[in-house]
C-alpha cells in the first residue's frame, strides 16, 4: 500500500508540495479577512457608544455662549402680541419702542423643562436690577395662550412677555430651541446671546457686558 509523503518537519511554506501550498494560503486569507473585519466592528462599536452618550448628554443640563451672526448687530424688530392675563390679545409690545434700554430677551416655552427651570432665576434677577433700568421680556414660542399664561402665574413671573404664535419671530433670532437668551445694549444690539438653561454665573456674566 502506498502512503501520502508528507514533507519534513519545519520545511518552509514556499517549499510546500502545490496542493498543500494552496490550501495554506487560502487560510491565511481567510485569517486576514476575519481580523479585518473583528476590527472593522469594534471601531463602529467605538464609534456607536460616543455617539450614544453624546445624545443621551441632558439639554437641560447645558448653558453655552452661543455663537450667532446677529452679535455685534441691531436686534431685529418685532410687534408681538402681548400675554398677560390683564392684557388682551389686541394689545401689542414692539421692541423698537424699548430702545434706550439695555434688554434681556428670553425665548422660552410652557412645555420646556430648562425654561422651568430657570424661571426663577430670571424673576428674582429681574427684580434685582430693574432699578438699573435694565428690562426683561420673554418671548413664548409657539406655545397655548392658556398655557403660557398658566407658566407665568406657576413662576411668579411679573415682567413683561409676548406671544410668537407662528414661530416667525424666532426664525429671525436664529433660534434653534428654547430656552435662548439674547442679551442687548441700550442701542438695541445684541451683544451675546446664551444657548440653554441660563445659570446665576451666566446670567451675572452676561448682564455685565450690557454695563458697558
Amino acid at each position: 500500500m502506498q502512503t501520502e509523503e508528507q514533507p519534513p518537519i519545519g520545511m518552509p511554506p514556499d517549499e510546500l508540495p502545490p496542493g498543500q501550498l494552496t490550501q495554506e494560503r487560502k487560510s491565511r486569507r481567510r485569517r486576514r479577512r476575519i481580523m479585518i473585519v473583528v476590527g472593522v466592528s469594534l471601531v463602529n462599536l467605538a464609534l456607536l457608544v460616543l455617539l450614544g452618550s453624546q445624545l443621551l448628554t441632558p439639554a437641560q443640563n447645558q448653558s453655552n455662549a452661543g455663537s450667532s451672526p446677529l452679535i455685534g448687530h441691531p436686534a431685529p424688530d418685532f410687534t408681538l402680541a402681548v400675554l398677560s392675563a390683564h392684557a388682551g390679545a389686541a394689545s401689542k409690545m414692539h421692541l423698537a419702542d424699548l430702545k434706550g434700554k439695555p434688554i434681556v430677551l428670553n425665548f422660552w416655552a410652557s412645555w420646556c423643562i430648562p425654561c422651568q427651570h430657570e424661571a426663577p432665576l430670571l424673576q428674582a434677577t429681574w427684580q434685582s436690577v430693574q432699578r438699573q433700568g435694565i428690562v426683561f421680556l420673554g418671548i413664548d414660542f409657539q406655545d397655548a395662550r392658556s398655557a403660557g399664561l398658566t407658566f407665568l402665574h406657576t413662576y411668579g413671573i411679573t415682567y413683561s412677555n409676548v406671544a410668537d404664535d407662528t414661530g416667525s419671530t424666532a426664525i429671525n433670532y436664529g433660534v434653534s430651541g428654547v430656552p435662548e437668551t439674547f442679551f442687548l445694549d441700550r442701542h438695541g444690539v445684541i451683544v451675546s446671546k446664551v444657548i440653554g438653561e441660563l445659570t446665576a454665573q451666566t446670567m451675572q456674566r452676561n448682564l455685565q457686558l450690557l454695563a458697558h
